[in-house]
């Protein structure tokens, strides 16, 4: 643990705590039981993000992770194969939940760029054959977050929904920051969310709540994905006090996040090239910073002493990412202690 002064924390943007503001709007919420009768502030979380999405109906979740899983409850069938980019999160952060939860494999799909593509996609998917098990899913990720917070655009989001439709498949998109890739693109929500068939958007993350996801698609598989949250324990009562928090973000923070992008930026020039590391332009608020040497966990540590908190990719790549309690001014501040620890931990 850092003695120092002033920590500033990048290990995430889930690590934001609510604003002032904000634990004044979750104070005030009006609720209701939301498994009885229903919440009213709740159903208007979620008539709001439906409205942003472009589509029927949305369903309010504990967790993106939840979200995510129920959506490939509802699309996929046991005993068949998802698709979906080789690093993406319900891969490699959601501990197998597809085949424990819901009976099917995944198809790694290995990306000859940055992040999967239609060609990519197309060269994956098997010709049918009695010996080789059927895909029931495509699922997409924009941003995408081991790749850095990279955006895909709607073009080649057209191209990956296109390959799905021809192969007969459904199309699910984790858009846990969505919301960075609409604002970082100048494209909007509906337009990225058009191109599948169904959406998880995340509020935990650069907008600041404390928790909570929505699930967003035609309202029959929103019905359906209401039955898997009730079965997975995702039932909810006077869930308006955590929706009150998502109404406050998309009202107060959605537009701010061009902020977390331009800090990204600045910590990016502040410690590229330090002790031979490489960063990794970010498109968005994630800061990937590949090291010449296998030196991670020495650079999380000594960063962490001089009172930057960052994560450990693997042992040749750290994370960075900026957020609503990590401005531009902190970044700029601050940022030249991780330089140090950089300098430090891997010169030689």
């Amino acid at each position: 643990m850092s003695s120092v002064a002033y920590v500033l924390d990048l290990r995430s943007d889930t690590v934001t705590r609510p604003t002032t503001a904000m634990r004044r709007a979750i104070a005030d919420a009006e609720v209701g039981d939301d498994v009885l009768e229903g919440d009213p502030t709740t159903a208007r979380l979620e008539a709001t993000v439906a409205e942003l999405l472009g589509k029927e109906r949305a369903l309010f979740f504990p967790s993106g992770t939840m979200a995510n899983q129920a959506a490939i409850w509802v699309h996929s069938a046991p005993g068949t194969e998802i698709l979906l980019d080789a690093e993406a999160h319900i891969v490699h952060w959601e501990i197998a939940g597809a085949a424990a939860l819901c009976g099917v494999q995944i198809r790694p799909v290995s990306a000859r760029g940055t992040v999967m593509k239609a060609d990519d996609l197309q060269a994956a998917v098997r010709t049918p054959s009695i010996h080789a098990p059927e895909a029931s899913l495509v699922c997409l990720e924009n941003t995408h977050n081991g790749a850095g917070g990279v955006v895909t655009q709607v073009l080649e989001m057209q191209a990956l929904q296109a390959v799905a439709r021809q192969a007969g498949l459904p199309v699910h998109l984790d858009g846990a920051r969505l919301w960075n890739a609409s604002v970082a693109l100048g494209t909007s929500l509906a337009e990225l969310a058009s191109c599948t068939d169904t959406v998880m958007v995340s509020f935990s993350k650069g907008l600041g709540a404390p928790v909570g996801a929505c699930l967003v698609g035609p309202a029959d598989h929103i019905t359906k994905a209401h039955r898997v949250r009730k079965r997975l324990g995702g039932g909810m009562r006077q869930s308006g006090v955590l929706a009150a928090a998502g109404l406050h973000a998309l009202e107060h923070h959605l537009a701010r996040l061009a902020e977390d992008h331009a800090a990204a930026r600045e910590l990016a020039s502040i410690v590229d090239g330090a002790g031979g590391a490489k960063v990794v332009t970010p498109d968005t608020n994630i800061v990937m910073i590949d090291l010449p040497t296998p030196t991670a966990a020495a650079v999380v540590a000594r960063a962490a002493e001089l009172g930057v908190r960052i994560s450990m990719w693997h042992d040749r790549r750290v994370r960075a990412v900026t957020h609503l309690d990590a401005p531009i001014q902190a970044i700029a501040a601050h940022g030249t202690r991780l330089r140090q620890a950089l300098e430090e931990t891997t010169a030689g």
